[in-house]
């Protein structure tokens, strides 16, 4: 009679402890497990001397590193790293309600000898919905190469972003990028916990939609804080058109725009190479929805940088191989 007056889940802890509480609750509200033959809730109060029986599922981040058959832009590949030019939509690291589709499951299907590698040799990430460029590491020596270009910000990230509202020509947001206190599925510019955070811009181009004013920015990161470009600028009143999270003063023309994502590309990146050390740069352009919008909003494709449009490296970047 020791479980009685105890809730099932609390029992369930006790007695496996190899298996953590959200785990555990989920088996039971998938009706994994049984009290006297019946399905039952997790705060299910045992009356003591019933039978529990389990049985253990297998859960989706078992999966979370297993290659895939996934379509990649590969821009760049040689013995040591990987450049991508990464789709919207595609989830970069598996996480919680992502535990597949991911690049990473690419990439180990692609080059099975990541899976030696921490995080698959991927030392930076790009937002779901945020397409462009992006480098992985190939060995352990290029990972720990490109980590530390990243920590001492020598690694080159230009991105393309449109925004809502009359920008200036050139600005510089310095602003720490913290978690949000009212919302923890949000960042937020200023935050007393967060960590300093650097976003340079020049406009290149100005237009509007439906009398609501938009403006082209290319944004050079001196830091990579998780969704630094869309906090900074929404902090300055310019929103990216499209960004369903970061939507503060966002005209009511957003609500007919032909965009569900927030409107941003990394369309240059620049390192220097882990092996021979010479600064290699990629250059892409935006995606078809992003060039698609282009006309829509009175801009031309004249308006981008013109590196973007050399769909090439500015070095003698080698063909990537088949």
């Amino acid at each position: 009679m020791e479980m009685a007056g105890e809730r099932l889940d609390k029992v369930l802890a006790g007695s496996l402890p190899d298996y953590s509480r959200n785990r555990l609750k989920t088996w039971v509200e998938a009706g994994a497990v049984m009290v006297d033959g019946k399905v039952t809730k997790a705060r299910y109060l045992l009356r003591g001397g019933e039978s529990i029986k389990v049985f253990p599922q297998e859960m989706p981040e078992q999966f979370a590193f297993s290659p895939e058959n996934i379509p990649l832009d590969v821009v760049y590949e040689d013995d040591s790293i990987i450049v991508i030019n990464k789709p919207p939509g595609l989830v970069v690291h598996p996480a919680a309600g992502n535990w597949s589709g991911t690049l990473l499951n690419g990439l180990l299907f692609r080059y099975p000898e990541l899976k030696s590698l921490p995080r698959a040799g991927i030392v930076h990430r790009l937002d779901k919905d945020t397409s462009g460029l992006m480098v992985v590491a190939r060995t352990a020596q290029a990972q720990t190469a490109l980590v530390r270009q990243l920590q001492e910000r020598t690694v080159g990230r230009r991105y393309l972003a449109w925004v809502w509202g009359n920008a200036p020509s050139q600005g510089k947001v310095l602003a720490s990028v913290g978690r949000d206190q009212r919302d923890r599925l949000k960042m937020a510019a200023g935050s007393p916990q967060g960590k300093p955070a650097a976003t340079v811009f020049r406009r290149l181009a100005k237009g509007e939609f439906l009398e609501s004013p938009v403006a082209l920015l290319e944004c050079r990161l001196e830091t990579g804080r998780t969704h630094q470009i869309r906090v900074h600028l929404e902090s300055l009143g310019f929103p990216l058109l499209g960004d369903p999270v970061y939507r503060k003063k966002t005209p009511g023309a957003a609500k007919t725009l032909p965009f569900e994502r927030q409107a941003l590309h990394a369309f240059a990146l620049s390192l220097q190479h882990p092996v021979h050390h010479e600064l290699v740069s990629w250059f892409r352009l935006p995606p078809t929805d992003l060039m698609t919008l282009i006309p829509q909003l009175g801009m031309t494709e004249s308006d981008l940088p013109q590196e973007a449009a050399t769909l090439a490296s500015i070095h003698h970047e080698i063909p990537a191989s088949s």
